[in-house]
Formats: structure tokens, C-alpha cells, sequence
């Protein structure tokens, strides 16, 4: 076990006692790149363990004081969200890298044909958050239909004990939820709409039929009959060129006045002004978001 100590103070590194940066690499796990652990936009502590059992942590910040001495011991280089940047200078600095592992499914904030240009695959974790971004889905559906958050306010700041007429919620059960992209996730929702009697819809590039017919999904060619039939439509598609702004004032033009978008995928894959001028103009009922663009959206003063 390691953590960063004050420079200022004693050495750069602890490994259950004090070690110099000379004694770091002689370590024999293979040794990675990452953010400090537990630190802002740093590996969870929680993970520490896990990784320190196979692998000696570089820290960024140590390899930036001594990038002589560390930069060939590097073999890989674990990216945990967006703070360590994987450029063309850094991949130039390490002559032994072997891999860039991505702590997430997405990696549309990683060049990978430039990282494939030095000879270094790119890896990420797919089907481990598969279930928890379902569950998010599900629950973004839930407390948008039935006011959740508005009612947690309202005991908050309620002047009387008359329920407002806003707090009235739609139902889930027996409703029509459109998915667009039944991939992994997709169909991970479509399984927990199964239990709300919900009537399932789906969009993809490639018809699911063995999918479908274990959910009881009806398969809609056209994103347009999808999103002129469904109560809820749910976005669980992958950021690419093609699907930036998938969802942008015709798509939402077309939906019920009384429909909720919930978007569990990329926060570019919506077009953000269009939906917040269809809310205000009242074109849907609601929105339900896991992700924006930026992320987090700024405080409100």
C-alpha cells in the first residue's frame, strides 16, 4: 500500500514504510500510470486495493517530478475519468507502454487511433456497470413519473398541507416505454419493464429478434414510430459521430406532449438547447437525466 506525501516534507512515496522513487521501480508488479488514488478525479480508495494487489501505482503527479527515471517502467496507463490526459506527448514519454485501460465503458475522451499509432491497444470495462446504469434508467422513469424529487421538496417547503396539483404523477404500469439501442443495457431495462406490464418498444440498427421475443418487444425500423408511440422514450445508445445529437427539436417535436425523455447514454447524444426549449414550450412533459454535457452542469447562482 502506497499514498503521496507532502513533498516538502518526506519522500514521494510510502509503501507500508518509507521507500525512495529508485526503490519504486525496482517493485516487481509491472508498474502503471494513474491518478492518485483517492484523490479529486482520482481511482476510488475503495478500488486501491484491487489494483495495488497486481500493479505498483505510479501517481501522475510523482511521474511528472521524476519523469526521467520513472518513464520506461511504465507499461500501462489507467485512465480514471477525464483528469489524466492521454496525449500525444505523454504516449511519446513512454517508450515501454503496452496498454491504455479506460475505468469505463466509453471512450470517446481517449484518441485511440493515435494511441494505436505507438503500438498500444486501448481497453475498457465492459458489462460492469450494465445492471447499475439499467437500475438508473429505471429509476430516472420512476421519480420523474411519480414526482419523486418534487415531493421530497415539498415537505422541505410546503407552506400548507394541501397537496399542489403539480404533484400529480402519471402511471408506469401498463405505459409504453420506447428504447432507443438494445444493446447490453437496452435489454437489461427492457427485462425491468417486463415487471411494470410496460409496453416495450424498441429501436436499433440491427433487429434483436431473440431479444425481443424474450421481453416481448415489438421492433420499430424507424426512430420516428417509436417516439410518436412511446410514453417514455430511453436513450442507451454509444457516443459516436453518428449518434451526437441523436435526439435533437425535430425528434422531440415529434413525441407526446405527455412523454418524459430520459437519457441514461452520453450527454451529446441529446442536443441540450432543443430539450430545454421543448420543456419550456411545453412540446414534452419532462426530462430525466444520468448525463449532460458538462458534466455536472454549473451551479445556478
Amino acid at each position: 500500500m502506497f499514498h503521496l506525501i507532502h513533498r516538502s516534507k518526506t519522500p514521494l512515496l510510502s509503501f507500508g514504510g518509507t521507500r525512495t522513487i529508485s526503490q519504486l521501480i525496482n517493485m516487481e508488479k509491472p508498474c502503471i500510470l494513474a491518478t492518485t488514488c483517492g484523490a479529486h478525479g482520482g481511482i476510488y480508495k475503495c478500488f486501491a486495493p484491487v489494483v495495488e494487489k497486481h500493479f505498483t501505482i505510479i501517481p501522475y503527479e510523482t511521474f511528472l517530478l521524476d519523469q526521467k527515471n520513472l518513464s520506461e517502467q511504465v507499461k500501462a496507463v489507467f485512465v480514471w475519468g477525464v483528469t489524466l490526459k492521454v496525449d500525444r506527448g505523454l504516449m511519446q514519454s513512454l517508450p515501454n507502454l503496452k496498454v491504455v485501460v479506460n475505468g469505463g465503458v466509453g471512450v470517446n475522451h481517449l484518441d485511440i487511433p493515435m494511441i494505436n499509432s505507438f503500438g498500444v491497444k486501448v481497453c475498457n470495462t465492459p458489462h460492469v456497470v450494465d445492471n447499475a446504469t439499467a437500475d438508473i434508467g429505471m429509476g430516472l422513469m420512476l421519480a420523474s413519473a411519480r414526482k419523486i424529487v418534487e415531493g421530497h421538496h415539498y415537505t422541505l417547503t410546503h407552506n400548507n398541507e394541501d397537496l399542489p396539483e403539480s404533484s400529480m404523477g402519471m402511471d408506469v404500469s401498463g405505459a409504453t416505454l420506447g428504447i432507443i439501442g438494445m444493446g447490453r443495457i437496452g435489454y437489461k431495462v427492457a427485462r425491468r419493464a417486463q415487471a411494470f406490464d410496460m409496453k416495450i418498444l424498441y429501436h436499433n440498427r440491427n433487429r434483436r429478434k431473440e431479444e425481443e421475443r424474450a421481453v416481448g418487444a415489438m421492433y420499430c425500423a424507424n426512430m420516428e414510430d417509436l417516439l410518436q408511440q412511446s410514453d417514455f422514450v430511453m436513450v442507451v445508445v454509444n457516443l459516436s459521430p453518428a449518434t451526437q445529437k441523436l435526439i435533437g427539436a425535430k425528434e422531440l417535436a415529434m413525441m407526446k406532449p405527455t412523454s418524459t425523455l430520459i437519457n441514461i447514454s452520453r450527454g451529446l447524444v441529446v442536443d441540450q438547447d432543443a430539450l430545454v426549449e421543448a420543456l419550456l414550450k411545453k412540446v414534452i412533459r419532462a426530462a430525466a437525466l444520468d448525463v449532460t454535457y458538462p458534466e455536472p452542469l454549473p451551479m445556478l447562482d
